[in-house]
């Protein structure tokens, strides 16, 4: 582990400054626990001044509606200990839920209003009439130290965000230039690959937090749309590019016979793809290798004559996917330009009918799973406390509910449970070291400054680097909490030993309630996520459906593409998950854009489109009802193959007419599309051929 950067070492010192300054004025108002003020500081502190802000807002409207809420429910209910538990465990829950609707920053609103109530309420069940102070007092210390922390990240050195997006995907650039240059070389299976793979899919999905933030970092509205559209263009460019490598393998490696120049193309897009990011935007303006390369692709395109071959259909895909990747990655290379000079001007050369969606993709059956494990470890934690009869219970319930929330939207939550866990049981030690041995000796708060110093200021730069961020974290907030800083010292040490370790105990039982519950891990997540994947494949076959709007579809589906990716663990395998998910998103926008030809084609090339989309329709039927992937169909294949015919026949006899040739070749791309994502090449079997099928004709 490397040593803390100057940078780090700024933030533990602005944080440790906050936190003393917080605790110094709580202490001052004699707030009954000014502990929590300091605690804050830590909770909501953040390297960037933007991210600093909208988490202390949104922490202050959470903490208001969790206070709000209890001051509402513990009075009426109070006396039914039972329905008081079912009740504060559904309010925990619908909020989770809730919560995980929103992926910005704005989820902590829901998440904190959700466990902020058990924290109030249950502490006050056995005096109810002290709910209302309890909720006063709580809200004052949070706003407290949220306030404190703001001011002194927005005053002293303030780091913002908008200047750091570029660092923050430049390794996203980097494992997609590596990403794009083997797949231009035929490549795509292999442990690195996959890696990266998962890699440009897990940063994409990091940008969506970390651009809600902008608009807290007093960053240009221009400059966040900036962002906004490179966040969208790097999520298209890692199925875009993953498009070519089937007919790339089909074209080159399995026929073996190809245009004169092809492989020279290819290596010099990989080339530029490849060369540095332009620092200004004059730079993108100069650049004069796109033009060059789009020239080179047209000049290459097959003639109509020849789409008739396997060849010519093959090369026509390659060209046509390679023309939209050199847009994309421009758009990609000015973006970035624009967004480090923060200027506005930008001109957009990846124009396509589907982009403009903002759907996002939720597995609702996964989400109320996770929602249902917290609501009855809530439950099943208060009626061990009511049996029990433990005076400090409610210590144990609060701290499992946390855990549960903190969690609920992990594939396998229990690990992080457990560092809770091991975390809160370091603070326990710290803190009992603090209270029982050094505490007594302080007399004034400079000194308790600077006892305080050493320890908070080595854990605050930790906080920034994300190996350590949960760890570290829970160790400061905790050990502030445990230590209990008051305007007198008082310490008891069986109160000390019996307060602390509810928490621990309720933390220890919030670990084996999830590891019971929800043994899986992302393999289940992944198995829904596909078969919802198929789903949506049966509904853009399915012609006799009307989509509302095919741009929100898209958008979904590449969202739920992306949520898939890093679940798949990285393998060198031909038919590994992640390559198949990017398949299947493939058939589904090949059978749009079937849908969308058709109605400009014969009537004749329809039936023969329909009969190609009904039977893909009853294969991924087959395939959702059977819960597994099944062989793809031979009369499948075939009949894309005897469409594709047609359709080249049709182009031939009208390669005078323009505007039918694009609609023509446009639907045997969608054609070809089709078939090499179902039956891919550089696979051990062919699909059909397991089960007896003939095997496979070329593609026509």
């Amino acid at each position: 582990m490397s040593f803390p950067s100057a940078r780090e070492w700024l933030f533990s010192a602005k944080t440790f400054a906050a936190a003393m300054i917080a605790l110094y004025i709580g202490l001052a108002l004699e707030l009954p626990r000014p502990y929590w003020a300091m605690a804050t500081v830590y909770i909501v502190s953040n390297p960037f001044v933007g991210a600093t802000r909208s988490k202390a807002l949104y922490r202050a409207l959470g903490t208001m509606i969790g206070a709000a809420g209890a001051v509402l429910i513990v009075p009426p209910f109070v006396e039914s200990p039972f329905l008081f538990s079912v009740i504060v465990a559904l309010w925990t829950g619908t909020l989770l839920y809730l919560s995980m609707f929103d992926r910005s920053a704005r989820s902590y609103v829901f998440l904190l209003a959700g466990y902020t109530l058990p924290l109030i309420a249950l502490p006050a069940v056995t005096n109810p009439i002290t709910v209302f102070d309890l909720a006063i007092t709580r809200t004052e210390e949070i706003l407290l130290g949220i306030v404190v922390a703001s001011i002194v990240g927005s005053a002293v050195l303030p780091s913002r965000l908008a200047p750091t997006l570029i660092e923050r995907t430049d390794a996203w650039f980097r494992d997609a230039a590596f990403y794009a240059c083997e797949t231009l070389s035929g490549h795509i299976a292999g442990a690195s690959i996959s890696a990266a793979r998962q890699r440009l899919a897990a940063t994409v999905n990091g940008l969506e937090f970390l651009l809600s933030q902008l608009t807290y970092d007093h960053t240009r509205p221009d400059i966040i749309r900036r962002a906004r559209a490179l966040q969208g263009r790097m999520q298209i460019f890692l199925p875009l590019i993953s498009s070519m490598a089937d007919p790339l393998i089909e074209l080159i490696d399995k026929h073996g016979a190809h245009p004169r120049g092809l492989e020279q193309l290819l290596k010099d897009v990989a080339a530029w793809v490849g060369s540095p990011m332009p620092r200004a935007e004059q730079d993108v303006e100069d650049e004069r290798e796109p033009d060059a390369l789009r020239e080179r692709i047209q000049a290459m395109r097959p003639s109509v004559e020849a789409l008739a071959s396997a060849d010519g259909a093959l090369l026509s895909n390659a060209l046509w996917r390679l023309g939209q990747v050199v847009d994309v990655w421009q758009d990609i290379r000015a973006l970035r330009a624009a967004i480090l000079n923060e200027t506005s001007e930008w001109r957009p050369h990846f124009r396509h009918w589907r982009l403009g969606g903002t759907a996002r993709f939720f597995d609702r059956g996964m989400m109320l799973f996770s929602t249902g494990v917290a609501v009855s470890a809530i439950i099943v934690a208060c009626a061990l406390w009511i049996e029990s009869g433990w005076n400090d219970g409610a210590g144990a319930v609060t701290l499992a509910a946390v855990a549960c929330c903190f969690f609920a939207a992990l594939d396998e939550p229990a690990p992080q449970v457990f560092t809770f866990f091991l975390a809160t049981c370091m603070s326990v030690v710290l803190a009992g070291l603090y209270v029982f041995a050094v505490l007594p000796h302080v007399h004034d708060f400079p000194m308790l400054v600077l006892i305080f110093s050493v320890p908070f200021l080595i854990i605050g730069t930790l906080i920034p680097r994300p190996r350590f961020t949960l760890v570290t974290m829970l160790t400061a907030v905790n050990t502030a909490t445990f230590i209990s800083i008051q305007s007198a010292y008082e310490a008891d040490f069986f109160v000390f030993i019996n307060s602390n370790l509810a928490g621990v105990a309720g933390l220890l039982f919030a670990f084996i309630w999830t590891r019971m519950t929800r043994p899986f891990g992302a393999e289940l997540a992944a198995a829904r996520l596909t078969r919802s994947a198929w789903a949506d494949i049966v509904l853009s076959a399915s012609a006799a459906e009307v989509i509302q709007d095919q741009r929100e579809l898209y958008a979904r589906m590449l969202d739920r593409l992306m949520q898939l990716l890093p679940r798949h663990a990285a393998t060198d395998s031909h038919r590994h998950p992640s390559i198949e998910s990017f398949r299947d998103f493939r058939v589904a926008l090949n059978a749009l854009d079937l849908r969308r030809t058709r109605r400009k084609l014969p009537i004749e090339l329809q039936t023969s489109v329909d009969t190609v989309l009904d039977a893909l329709r009853h294969y991924f039927e087959l395939c959702i009802a059977r819960r597994t992937r099944q062989p793809v169909p031979v009369e499948l294949i075939r009949s894309i193959d005897a469409t594709s015919a047609q359709v080249t026949s049709r182009a031939i006899t009208q390669s005078q007419d323009v505007v039918a040739e694009k609609w023509l070749r446009d639907t045997l791309h969608a054609l070809v599309g089709m078939r090499l994502s179902l039956h891919p090449p550089a696979t051990q079997t062919q699909p059909g051929i397991a089960n007896g099928a003939p095997p496979r004709e070329e593609p026509a």
